[in-house]
């Protein structure tokens, strides 16, 4: 079945964000924060050492739903270091490993997001191990429970599915969807098989999916109607809900059983259960902690809201109202639009948990490292780092200041990043990079390192986007 035609899916992880947010002017962002030096490369120690390991299955262990009310509920997230021992030797290994990840991703998504005829196969951005967050969720009667990656670029939920011609190594056991009462095949002329960019019919009339990556990986099988568990068994249930059910999936997928589609598309997740809104806060990938992945929640009532724009183009996305990036207060000199849809649907900028490191169009990009390098002439220069080209030497320091970088949205909102969010360690010794790329093509990403520790909202039913820093 792997040769059949490659269609629509990728990954991102988003947010709810409901009406009673405030409207009120942001406050100007401080010119520069301080950077915990020390507390981060006392983490990039600890997310190696077995004990962080040890710790972290035993809180995965714990019950993972919760449900405050017949229409809100929540489940668990962890970063991917809860979910999968790390085989790297040292954090540099770790971070090349991270970056190489998220530099298939990116290429993936610039295959989808360049608006290529529609005869071409479009690819996901998902590269191996399908995303760095993961939660815990539960399919069939009688339920079972599998560690799913959670992505809102993408529309199909799937999972590794008995019996296998090919299955990649996972924590959970593999999904029989014999031992479910509720599984049920989807005919090549149902609607949800219709609603698929491409499709194909099994030698019995069932509905056939892939979903191909970027770097290669796949999964192929039956697309087929099951029952999804979000939250304790008190009314978080949701019957016939369209899933892929893969029985070939080959690549580097590691750990997670499949993946939670939070895109915003027809067959995504939110969609089919007719979520008004949802939220997400990642924790850092470094941490020992976790958050949670909310639905139909109230938000934060102090976020920072921005209208969220469509693209008829590219449904899955969720694109951002971004006018304009300052640095230590100082404006970024780049034209009005370059943050804009065109009415070709090309351009933007999105909002993506799976991409690790956020990408500006070039011009941008160069002006942000140009601007942050005449505000940080007090921290000592360290060269580059892979895709990173501005990095710092912060060995013999326990804190430093940061320049502040800060997000500009439409309606006047003001997001300033912390300075974790800013300067990443790369390494255990003190050096230390400007987490941000440039992109050649015309559109950007905001990514997970950006949005760690802030809780990021979708009200889907108004077409707002909040971020609340510190609300994890």
């Amino acid at each position: 079945m792997a040769h059949f035609f490659s269609f629509f899916i990728l990954i991102i992880s988003v947010s709810f964000l409901p009406l009673t947010l405030s409207r009120s002017l942001s406050s100007p962002p401080l010119e520069s924060q301080i950077l915990d030096v020390a507390k981060s490369i006392q983490n990039t120690l600890h997310v190696l050492s077995p004990k962080f390991q040890s710790f972290q299955q035993e809180a995965i262990k714990q019950p993972l739903f919760n449900s405050s009310s017949s229409s809100a509920f929540s489940v668990s997230i962890y970063p991917r270091s809860s979910l999968t021992k790390t085989q790297h030797k040292n954090y540099t290994y770790l971070t090349l490993s991270r970056l190489a990840r998220d530099s298939v991703r990116v290429s993936s998504l610039t295959t989808m997001l360049q608006l290529e005829e529609i005869q071409t196969p479009v690819t996901s951005g998902v590269s191996e191990g399908s995303g760095e967050y993961f939660a815990r969720v539960g399919f069939g009667q009688p339920v079972k429970e599998f560690y799913m990656a959670i992505d809102t670029g993408s529309d199909i939920t799937w999972l590794q599915c008995e019996p296998c011609s090919e299955c990649y190594q996972q924590t959970d056991s593999i999904f029989n969807p014999s031992d479910s009462s509720t599984y049920t095949s989807l005919s090549c002329d149902s609607p949800e098989c219709s609603a698929l960019h491409v499709s194909e019919c099994s030698s019995t009339g069932t509905c056939l999916y892939q979903v191909s990556y970027g770097d290669g990986s796949f999964t192929v099988g039956e697309f087929a109607t099951e029952t999804v568990s979000l939250g304790n068994s008190g009314g978080s249930s949701f019957s016939n809900v369209a899933i892929g059910c893969g029985h070939d999936n080959e690549g580097l997928f590691i750990g997670s059983a499949g993946l939670v589609a939070l895109g915003g598309g027809s067959l995504s997740l939110p969609s089919q259960i007719k979520a008004t809104s949802f939220s997400y806060c990642l924790v850092d990938r470094d941490s020992d902690s976790s958050s949670t992945l909310e639905f139909n929640s109230a938000g934060p009532s102090d976020s920072i809201i921005a209208p969220l724009l469509q693209n008829s183009k590219r449904s899955t996305f969720f694109y951002v109202g971004l006018e304009g990036i300052s640095v230590a207060g100082e404006m970024l000199s780049v034209p009005a639009n370059i943050f804009q849809v065109d009415d070709n649907g090309n351009g933007g900028i999105i909002v993506d948990s799976g991409t690790a490191v956020t990408r500006f169009e070039r011009s941008v990009y160069n002006a942000l490292r140009d601007t942050f390098v005449k505000y940080a002439q007090d921290l000592p220069a360290d060269g580059d780092f892979m895709l990173f080209d501005t990095c710092y030497d912060l060995s013999g320091m326990k804190t430093a200041s940061v320049p502040t970088v800060a997000f500009h949205f439409s309606g006047g909102k003001t997001l300033s990043l912390h300075p974790k969010n800013t300067l990443v360690p790369v390494n255990s010794s003190g050096k230390f990079c400007l987490a941000f790329a440039p992109e050649d093509g015309k559109f950007s990403i905001i990514g997970n390192i950006q949005q760690q520790g802030t809780r990021v909202s979708y009200d889907l039913a108004n077409n707002l986007v909040g971020f609340s820093p510190d609300k994890c």
